[in-house]
């Protein structure tokens, strides 16, 4: 009995620096639409605001950051396109996916209701 509580000790203490290794590499901001500039090409850059006082962010996208439009993998442009008829900005949210080491977007996702 004692040999089994010795090695769940052990096994702890194992994983304990497991634990302080554990880093954030990515942050998903919740945003409104209309507090959102999207880039004109894959290449350039995306504008958003957390919140109404804040200031925008200005982070940069690839020909790799993703492009969601209800829960469809598509094109820069066709999502821009699918977001264009929408007359009520502050009722839609995008989250967009910031890799925080690399600095870039990695995905852009919107979900209309």
């Amino acid at each position: 009995m004692n040999i089994k509580v010795m090695i769940a000790a052990i096994a702890l203490a194992l994983t304990a620096p497991v634990f302080a290794q554990i880093t954030t590499i990515a942050l998903a901001h919740e945003v409104n639409l209309a507090d959102v500039r999207f880039p004109q090409s894959n290449s350039g850059t995306i504008g958003f605001r957390t919140c109404d006082e804040c200031e925008y962010l200005t982070k940069r996208v690839t020909g790799s950051t993703r492009w969601v439009l209800n829960g469809t993998p598509t094109t820069l442009a066709k999502f821009r396109e699918g977001l264009a008829h929408i007359t009520n900005r502050n009722s839609e949210i995008v989250t967009i996916t910031h890799h925080l080491e690399e600095d870039r977007i990695t995905e852009v996702s919107v979900y209309l209701r």
